[in-house]
């Protein structure tokens, strides 16, 4: 097991919190590497990232979609006509404005995102279960306070997807720009 750093008295601590957080992001970047590994033939990590995000907001524009993965918009539509010919995710007019194209998932692109999100809840779980009680409770606390101090909102529950698991508060009308 890897031993523990433990910040020497007197010194700030947040040389030993960074190494901590970034070891565990290591170890969370392998668990969706694997979550990935049965899909791999038809998506990119990349590509996952753009599903989650489709997933989360709905149908999208593509400047929309662009800025959120931040990537150009040339990139972004090369990756959906990546998922397109995958059948991952289509095209649609726009019902607001019939000049614009939407992006979204199609029932093939949200079983994958689905899949895909169970098997990597699955993992972390028998990495948490791992834990005694006393230390699930202070992960809990301490990467609440993280999540906090990062401005990102708590994951949604298992079986509840909630109004927008990554965090965005826009209103439809306010994704399609109306």
């Amino acid at each position: 097991m890897a031993e523990r750093e433990e910040p020497v008295k007197g010194m700030d601590d947040v040389d030993a919190v960074t190494r901590a957080v970034l070891t565990a992001s290591r170890l969370l970047v392998a668990v969706s590497a694997r979550s990935l590994a049965q899909v791999e033939e038809r998506v990119t990590l990349p590509q996952f990232r753009m599903l989650m995000v489709l997933s989360t907001r709905g149908a999208t524009k593509l400047v929309a979609l662009a800025d959120q993965l931040q990537v150009s918009p040339s990139t972004a539509m090369r990756m959906v006509d990546r998922l397109i010919a995958a059948g991952l995710a289509d095209r649609q007019t726009n019902p607001a404005n019939r000049r614009e194209t939407l992006l979204q998932l199609t029932e093939e692109g949200r079983r994958t995102v689905a899949v895909v999100t169970a098997r990597r809840r699955a993992e972390i779980a028998t990495i948490v279960q791992r834990l005694d009680p006393d230390q699930r409770a202070g992960l809990v606390d301490a990467l609440t306070a993280f999540n906090e101090a990062g401005g990102e909102p708590l994951a949604a529950a298992q079986g509840d997807p909630g109004p927008h698991p990554l965090g965005w508060e826009d209103t439809p009308a306010e994704r399609y720009g109306a």
